[in-house]
C-alpha cells in the first residue's frame, strides 16, 4: 500500500509539472482577453498547439506545394485559405467591403501557387496581426456584436493549422521539436 501511495504521489508531482505552462498563465476574464488570446494563439504564440507562425515557417515553394494525393490541400493552399478568409472577416469585422468573392470555396485553395509562398507567409502573418490590431482597439460593444465572428476565426484558423502540420507531418517535412510529435 505504501509503495503505491508513494508512485501515486510521483504521479501527481510529475503530472503538475508537466502541465506548468497552463497552469502559471491566470486566463483572461474578460471577452476581450478570450478574443485575444485565441487570436494570438492561432497566430505567433504557442499554447495548446502549434500558431500559424510556426506551422507554415521554414517551408520552401516547392514544398509548400506538396500535395499528399489528388484532391488533398498542400500546405500552400491551406495557408492560402486561412489568408483569404481571415482577409475577409476582418474587413467585415472593421465595416468595411470585403474584397470580391464569387462564392466558389475551391477557389480560396486553388489559387494558391508556389510562385506566391514567400509573400502569402508575410500576408498571412500580416491579417493575422490586423486581426489582434482590431481586436484590441475595438470598443465594448463591437467585440460584443462581433465576438462569434472573432471567435469563429481562431477555430478556423486552428482547425487549418491541424491540417498544416499533418500535412508537413506526411510529407516529412515537420520537425516534432517543434510541438507536435
Amino acid at each position: 500500500m505504501r509503495r503505491m501511495l508513494g508512485a501515486g504521489a510521483l504521479l501527481v508531482v510529475l503530472g503538475s509539472n508537466a502541465g506548468m505552462r497552463a497552469e502559471d498563465k491566470k486566463p483572461p476574464t474578460t471577452l476581450r482577453g478570450v478574443l485575444m488570446e485565441q487570436l494570438r494563439t492561432t497566430h505567433d504564440q504557442e499554447d495548446w498547439f502549434v500558431p500559424a507562425s510556426l506551422a507554415v515557417a521554414g517551408l520552401t515553394a516547392d514544398q509548400a506545394k506538396w500535395s499528399p494525393g489528388p484532391g488533398q490541400h498542400s500546405v500552400g493552399q491551406l495557408a492560402y485559405h486561412l489568408w483569404f478568409w481571415d482577409t475577409q472577416s476582418l474587413a467585415r469585422f472593421k465595416g468595411e467591403k470585403p474584397p470580391a468573392f464569387n462564392g466558389n470555396n475551391d477557389e480560396t485553395f486553388n489559387d494558391f501557387t508556389p510562385a506566391q509562398w514567400d509573400d502569402l507567409v508575410k500576408k498571412l502573418n500580416q491579417v493575422l496581426t490586423n486581426w489582434e490590431t482590431a481586436v484590441e482597439q475595438a470598443d465594448d460593444q463591437k467585440l460584443a456584436e462581433n465576438a462569434s465572428l472573432v471567435a469563429h476565426v481562431g477555430a478556423h484558423n486552428a482547425y487549418h493549422i491541424g491540417q498544416i502540420l499533418y500535412v508537413r507531418k506526411l510529407e516529412g517535412v515537420w520537425d516534432p521539436g517543434k510541438g507536435v510529435k
